[in-house]
């Protein structure tokens, strides 16, 4: 099994990532660097959303090309990690979630276009990705096993908020989507979702709570905790995948929902 494994700010590589190499996929959405090797054993493709160094900010993030690299390399399933900003505050900061759902109305890209990998009219396999939940059971188990055998504090579930960067969010925003039970947000996992969806790849999210969202807290923390949570996020993440992706190999996997597709 082959495990695709999408990180974003502030881990921009795996450590122990054994036998690690670099290639550049040409994608029908434009190139993609993915880097193969084992990790904790597994055979592992690894995305940074934003490249070492961070030189793409949320909004130039190339979701489709990704995705796409991802599933002709050959992944059968994909784990994404995030920092996040929790909305409900009951969320520790310092804490894991594994999301259970998805807010992402707009369904957009950050350039405007629409959220698909159904790009032209008759390609083939167009058509509707119809899912009760999001996410994938026996990978969501097994991040939660993974965090829990690492002796993390995860919750489990919890409804991912996908809004748009690269700014943070104003205190009315914020209560719009706590009002309809969003637990933490973030600017790059909604469009992975969607399209490891329309491309039939089990896909599941883990979050990492580095602050509040404006106007959760009477006051708004100051950047430099949010910045030393972000640095410590690497470090939870490793010792999840690290004992989770073992147990992902082992599952007998089925993509979520179904497709009611036109040819």
């Amino acid at each position: 099994m082959r495990i695709g494994i999408i990180t974003g700010s502030g881990t921009y590589a795996l450590p122990s990532f054994e036998d690690a190499v670099a290639a550049e996929v040409a994608t029908e959405f434009g190139p993609a660097t993915v880097t193969e090797g084992s990790f904790a054993g597994v055979d592992v493709l690894h995305v940074s959303r934003h490249l070492p160094g961070h030189p793409r900010l949320s909004h130039q993030v190339t979701h489709q090309a990704n995705i796409a690299a991802l599933r002709d390399r050959g992944a059968d399933a994909i784990v994404a990690v995030t920092v996040c900003g929790a909305v409900d505050r009951s969320v520790p900061l310092g804490s894991l979630i594994v999301f259970d759902d998805l807010h992402f109305l707009v369904n957009r890209l950050a350039d405007g276009a629409i959220c698909t990998l159904h790009t032209e009219p008759g390609r083939p396999g167009r058509g509707h990705w119809v899912f009760e939940q999001p996410f994938h059971d026996g990978l969501r188990g097994a991040l939660l096993e993974g965090a829990r055998s690492a002796g993390l504090e995860a919750r489990d579930g919890g409804c991912y908020g996908h809004v748009d960067g690269p700014r943070f969010n104003s205190k009315a925003e914020i209560r719009s989507l706590a009002a309809v039970g969003v637990t933490a947000v973030s600017q790059t996992a909604g469009p992975e979702t969607v399209l490891c969806g329309e491309a039939s790849i089990p896909f599941a999210l883990i979050g990492y709570a580095t602050d509040y969202a404006n106007g959760v807290e009477e006051e708004l923390q100051p950047v430099e905790n949010l910045v030393r949570l972000v640095e410590a996020s690497p470090a939870a993440f490793a010792a999840t995948l690290s004992t989770a992706l073992p147990r992902i190999a082992a599952l007998d996997l089925a993509p979520v929902g179904s497709h009611f597709r036109f040819d």
